[in-house]
């Protein structure tokens, strides 16, 4: 693998480049469980819509494993990403 190719962004809201992946996995990271946890793929605006496909693809050739063996993190709620204003709303019949 090239250099360049090493250098791809594989998660854009954390900014986790394919380099930063591969050298994660070689650690002895080896689930998509352990990877979000330690790289914080799929903990950002997106909640993983995108990048977590990618690690999986890249975590699946590394293990020799198909993609379809590779377990996925739990999803926990909000399942859509929820406005901060949404959160910090007050309902005006508490205030009394």
């Amino acid at each position: 693998m090239s250099d360049d190719q090493e250098e791809e962004i594989v998660c854009r809201c954390e900014d986790v480049s394919l380099k930063e992946l591969l050298e994660a996995i070689d650690r002895g990271y080896t689930t998509l469980d352990q990877l979000k946890r330690y790289l914080r793929i799929g903990m950002g605006h997106c909640q993983g819509r995108t990048c977590l496909r990618l690690a999986a693809g890249v975590l699946a050739r590394k293990l020799g494993k198909r993609v379809d063996e590779i377990e996925w993190p739990t999803v926990r709620p909000p399942i859509l990403p929820v406005e901060i204003s949404k959160l910090a709303e007050v309902d005006e019949r508490d205030k009394r």
